[in-house]
């Protein structure tokens, strides 16, 4: 019979704790529900009275199947339990299960806290009793309990004697600082168990300040650790948190976990992994990590065409696991390395078939050759690649002509006398037999500039006829550049990737030596691709 594992998310609270990251109530609640579907067990929703978001996310808690569980600290020195305010703000958000923080660590028990040893295992006593008085499920997070151990092992082991006794139902033993790595938290972990600390009531939260939080999580269970604490796509201070988009799918798919354990997670559901992790960078505004495991856009890429040749007779001859099983899907780019087969399978996968032998493909890869010699990069761009493949073969249709273009950026003062950049552009274009201008300014809503690319993107869109209506769920959601050469005669490459309101998204490549031409360029490229997708459905 296998073993339940659970899995305690802390994006909301601890991954808020990254640099630059501050979610809103309504996107806390974006993210609950989403993690309810995946099938996580506990959702920490963060620290009830630390800040208003935290207070409204709790006032009007999400329904769901997972546990919300607030987070707070124990009690401070010197006051009860019963008349602690931090303590009753955290009991007062109204969760079933509670999570405090606590020291196990010597070393921040007397420089930190400022009070003895004994007094510390009182504040752990005493908060857990009340927690548990209050009829709450409550968790213990060991604060720098590795650490701790390596100091003093019998007082840290004391700790969780003491919390366990008092009521914690789980005991998480944190790796606060990042630094131990696999092979000591599995002997510490172990030796936890052998003193008498139950496997079934302990969890372990780990840092990745030496990229091994996934590796030390896997350990801690190896030893006997029931409960995982992580998050999506690794949020968190520092270097992030152990990764669940990583972790999740070790469980379910991978030896000897899979067959040793169980989660809340389903098969099901985890084909909405990748989907969920690309959400939450979504609603973070971030390009999503391409070489993230399991669920990057790269995870499944096979650009060497020796590659290519045997996934198209067995795909696990170069992937560890069928792509789809976390919703996520095998990409074929197009390069220089590539041979005949590769070129094949990503051809179909647009839609082209061509036979093989058709000289078509010697044609199609001597184009990508040489256009990659001035520049271009087709193992990303895979839009751009159809179209050059579609144009070499004669199916490129000609929805419309850019006749000319024009981009200008004035510099001027506003009415509050500041210095403010301007940038205007005029694009004609020959659409339905007939030329159109349109004009348009880059400004946002607050009246700031925001650059000659989107101006031109503007103004190209505005009127192209028949075509305007498909174009309107297309937005721009990342902008690379990159000099390919130096000096005098630098070449530079823009790639955009660009995402619809199907969810489509694509990455188009534009180069030349003025960083508007090839910006303009890319963009054609991503409105033609767009446009040759929908008119085919």
């Amino acid at each position: 019979m296998k073993q339940r594992l659970y899995i305690y998310d802390t994006t909301l609270r601890d991954g808020q704790q990254t640099q630059g990251v501050q979610f809103s109530t309504e996107e806390k609640h974006q993210i609950a529900h989403a993690l309810d579907a995946l099938g996580v067990d506990f959702i920490e929703g963060g620290w009830p009275g630390a800040n208003p978001t935290d207070n409204a996310f709790f006032d009007a808690a999400p329904q769901t199947s997972a546990q919300i569980t607030a987070f707070g600290m124990t009690k401070r020195p010197g006051i009860s339990a019963q008349n602690d305010d931090v303590l009753a703000a955290v009991l007062n958000a109204g969760t079933a299960s509670v999570c405090i923080v606590g020291k196990t660590h010597e070393f921040h028990v007397t420089k930190a806290l400022g009070i003895t040893l004994e007094e510390n295992l009182v504040l752990l006593r005493e908060s857990i009793a009340h927690l548990v008085a209050s009829g709450r499920e409550a968790l213990f997070d060991a604060e720098h309990f590795f650490d701790g151990y390596k100091s003093n092992p019998e007082y840290a082991l004391e700790c969780l004697r003491t919390v366990l006794q008092a009521g914690a139902r789980w005991i998480a033993l944190c790796d606060t600082n990042g630094g131990t790595l696999p092979a000591e938290v599995g002997r510490i972990t172990a030796a936890v168990v052998a003193a008498g600390i139950p496997g079934a009531q302990l969890g372990i939260h780990t840092h990745d300040d030496t990229e091994n939080a996934v590796a030390c999580s896997l350990a801690a269970v190896d030893a006997g650790a029931r409960q995982i604490q992580g998050t999506l796509n690794g949020l968190g201070e520092r270097c992030g948190n152990a990764n669940l988009t990583a972790l999740i799918p070790i469980l379910l798919l991978k030896e000897p976990y899979a067959s040793t354990y169980e989660t809340g997670i389903t098969r099901k559901a985890l084909r909405g992994l990748t989907r969920t992790s690309r959400m939450l960078d979504e609603i973070l505004n971030r390009v999503p990590r391409k070489q993230a495991g399991f669920v990057g856009a790269s995870a499944f890429a096979h650009k060497a065409g020796l590659h290519a040749s045997a996934i198209a007779k067995d795909p696990t001859t170069y992937e560890h696991i069928d792509p789809a099983l976390v919703g996520n899907a095998r990409i074929i780019p197009m390069s220089n390395q590539a041979g005949q087969s590769n070129l094949r399978k990503r051809l179909t996968e647009a839609g082209l078939e061509v036979a093989k032998g058709d000289p078509a493909l010697g044609d199609i890869l001597q184009k990508v050759k040489d256009r990659e010699a001035e520049g271009y990069a087709y193992d990303t761009a895979q839009a751009s690649f159809e179209l050059l493949a579609r144009d070499v073969l004669g199916q490129l249709p000609q929805y419309f002509e850019v006749k000319r273009y024009r981009v200008t950026v004035e510099r001027r003062k506003n009415k509050y006398d500041k210095m403010v950049s301007l940038s205007e552009a005029v694009v004609v274009v020959k659409v339905d037999g007939e030329k159109r201008q349109s004009v348009s300014e880059s400004m946002d809503e607050a009246g700031s500039d925001r650059g000659p690319v989107n101006a031109l993107a503007k103004a190209l869109a505005k009127d192209l006829g028949q075509y305007s209506a498909l174009i309107e769920d297309m937005r721009l959601v990342d902008f690379k550049v990159r000099i390919t050469q130096g000096g005098t005669e630098a070449v530079t490459r823009v790639i955009i990737d660009s995402e619809d309101g199907k969810g489509q998204r694509w990455s188009t490549v534009g180069v030349s030596a003025n960083i508007v031409d090839a910006s303009f360029e890319a963009l054609l490229d991503a409105i033609r691709w767009k446009l040759i997708r929908d008119l085919a459905t």
